[in-house]
């Protein structure tokens, strides 16, 4: 028979309501009622029931998660950082998948509201002011991750664009490089992080008095870089290329099964370089060189900046900038011009 709130007030010799101020923390008890109380509830072994206890607080021990497909590599990592971080504070995930849907997004966000969710963690590919303002108003610690946009105006987890495209911009210069291209994407550029990765690379490029050369492209998938393919063949035959430098992994992939297939090796003749380092680029041969974005600590740290709030703590910076790392493999290599 399932213990209940009345048991344990039995035991304690105390009323309900008092076992009720206990549990949920809601008005003083005397230190002895409380003594009294938790020894019952670790005697008897019970349980709150979580519902119950949610209409009470307005709160409750689920964190709500929006991502916009969770079949993605990266966001099921994002996934596994707030997960593992939420399960040692006790926190369940309540996950919503909305496919690039605006209208799921900000549809879900007040789902999760009438859930009563401790806080709210946003995946995102598309620019959806809508949902932070929405946010913002209701008051509720939220973290706001989206991976092309720059949304400054919300508490977020990144690397710092920048400093990544200038690790790398070394990394090729240092190695001989001289004659670089950047694949860049074309939507939005002005807006999304293309912006700081470009201004990077043409600093660079003019550090070593070589006209940049921007190829862009609209679409991640593998096949967008493939398509990418006879594009950059043309420079490696006009232009003596050396070096692609690509604004995703998915790009470089798909970049290097086009030169595959068109008898151009990697990296003999031509060294390429992704961003993100998702799984498929320690896969893929050759292995790829690229910009690791930390998905894991991103999600992980991303609780951490909602249970910090639940504590009561201020945030001191809306974005929290993370580590910056190059993983250099085997699609890059240094030439002899040096």
């Amino acid at each position: 028979m399932a213990i209940t709130i009345k048991d344990v007030a039995k035991m304690s010799e105390v009323s309900i309501s008092t076992v009720s101020r206990v549990i949920n923390d809601s008005k003083p008890v005397s230190p002895e009622a409380r003594r009294r109380v938790l020894n019952a509830i670790d005697e008897l072994g019970y349980k709150p029931n979580e519902i119950a206890r949610s209409l009470v607080t307005k709160k409750s021990n689920v964190m709500g998660i929006i991502v916009d497909d969770i079949g993605s590599s990266y966001v099921a990592q994002i996934i596994r950082g707030v997960e593992e971080v939420g399960r040692m504070y006790n926190y369940d995930l309540l996950l919503l998948s909305t496919y690039g849907d605006k209208g799921s997004e900000l549809r879900y966000a007040q789902l999760l509201m009438q859930k009563q969710v401790a806080g709210i963690i946003v995946v995102s590919e598309v620019l959806n002011m809508e949902i932070i303002e929405y946010l913002d108003e209701t008051k509720i610690p939220f973290v706001y991750l989206n991976k092309y946009y720059n949304v400054l105006e919300s508490p977020t987890v990144a690397i710092d664009n920048y400093d990544a495209s200038k690790k790398v911009m070394e990394y090729l210069i240092d190695g001989g490089h001289r004659k670089i291209a950047y694949a860049a994407q074309e939507k939005d550029i002005a807006i999304t992080i293309e912006k700081q990765k470009i201004e990077a690379y043409k600093e660079w490029m003019d550090n070593i008095n070589e006209n940049p050369i921007v190829l862009t492209v609209d679409g991640h998938s593998i096949s967008t870089g493939y398509q990418l393919g006879k594009k950059v063949k043309e420079l490696i035959e006009k232009e003596q290329v050396t070096a692609i430098y690509c604004c995703e992994d998915e790009i470089a992939l798909g970049l290097i099964n086009y030169l595959y297939d068109h008898s151009i090796k990697v990296p003999d003749d031509i060294s390429i370089v992704g961003y993100g380092d998702i799984s498929l680029a320690s896969v893929y041969r050759p292995k790829l060189t690229t910009i690791k974005e930390p998905y894991y600590d991103i999600g992980a740290v991303s609780i951490r900046k909602i249970l910090k709030q639940l504590q009561g703590e201020k945030l001191e910076k809306q974005t929290t900038v993370l580590p910056v790392q190059l993983i250099i493999r085997d699609s890059s290599d240094i030439i002899n011009d040096i």
